[in-house]
């Protein structure tokens, strides 16, 4: 509600300042992430950028920490036309859209080289008409993470015996099936909620971004972490279909530019967790471990048979899918 006020107060102030003048385009975005989130700071970023492109003629006002939608109420806002816009994880679709948890096939798609090709690919191309079959235009796919954090409280889980009997936080039925073949009790909730779930004792164990790790204060509540390079996440920027073909085209293409802009910042440097994503939560008080290559080997060998079993019965494109990201 905090936001929502503060928004609305700067809302009134540029229109009551002297001189003002109101953009000629609107575009509000909903998103579930806390203001020191990467993303909404790359969202930020985006709306400056807009602004800039368009001389000022288009605003972006962003809505974070689910102030106006929660996650699973962006697809029916956006399509809807309650608001233009709302960043929507991909595998967030669950089994309304189950092709769009390709990424989350443990250590498939973590490579920043697979990242660049797929952007503009056949592959995101398919998702992006599923997308749109379902009353909404995709017009960014944002890197998320290209990383992954189990956090716990008594143990760490480096390897699989150590999710046996876990109570854990998950993603989805996908990729909730590799947890569940380890023996862990995958229970599938939006970020904003594992926090208070760790808190309360109503899950054992966390799992998320590094750097939503430290966003989101997982430290606090849990003493272990286990990063590696085990997922790719995507934000996509989904906006009202109607509302976006009734843009002049020198609008789009000064949104499309600064989309252009948010993907290159999103973009991973290399591979490789950056350390001081992995210190700063050290310092912070969590024992974290960064997996070596053969302990992912490890983990992907117990987790990818049974998601990817899962995957390719979920949706008729889901082989498909596989054969074309196979080709990038």
């Amino acid at each position: 509600m905090k936001y929502k006020l503060a928004a609305t107060v700067a809302a009134l102030a540029v229109c009551l300042a002297p001189g003002a003048q109101a953009a000629d385009v609107t575009m509000r975005i909903s998103h579930q992430f806390p203001p020191a989130h990467h993303s909404a700071k790359n969202l930020e970023q985006f709306a400056a950028d807009v602004k800039a492109l368009s001389d000022g003629k288009v605003e972006v006002q962003t809505f974070a920490a689910a102030q106006l939608f929660k996650p699973n109420q962006h697809h029916a806002a956006v399509a809807g036309g309650k608001i233009e816009s709302a960043i929507m994880l991909n595998f967030q679709w669950g089994s309304t859209i189950p092709e769009m948890s390709v990424t989350l096939i443990p250590y498939l798609m973590s490579r920043v080289e697979l990242m660049k090709k797929f952007v503009g690919s056949d592959a995101a191309k398919l998702l992006d008409a599923k997308m749109e079959a379902k009353d909404v235009k995709n017009i960014a796919w944002l890197v998320d993470a290209n990383d992954g954090i189990f956090t716990s409280a008594k143990h760490p889980l480096i390897k699989p015996d150590d999710f046996k009997n876990v109570k854990i936080r998950g993603l989805n039925k996908l990729f909730d099936a590799g947890l569940a073949a380890m023996g862990a009790s995958p229970s599938p909730m939006p970020g904003s909620e594992v926090y208070q779930a760790l808190q309360t004792g109503v899950i054992d164990a966390g799992f998320t971004g590094v750097q939503a790790a430290n966003s989101r204060r997982f430290y606090e509540v849990q003493k272990f972490g286990v990063a590696s390079s085990i997922i790719l996440a995507y934000d996509n920027l989904v906006v009202n279909p109607e509302w976006w073909a009734k843009l002049s085209p020198e609008t789009r293409k000064a949104i499309e530019e600064a989309v252009k802009k948010a993907e290159a910042r999103a973009m991973p440097a290399s591979d490789e967790i950056p350390a001081e994503r992995i210190t700063v939560l050290r310092e912070k008080g969590m024992n974290v471990t960064v997996l070596t290559p053969e302990q992912e080997k490890v983990m992907a060998d117990a987790m990818q048979p049974a998601v990817i079993k899962a995957f390719e019965a979920a949706g008729p494109d889901a082989v498909k899918l596989i054969e074309m990201l196979k080709k990038l």
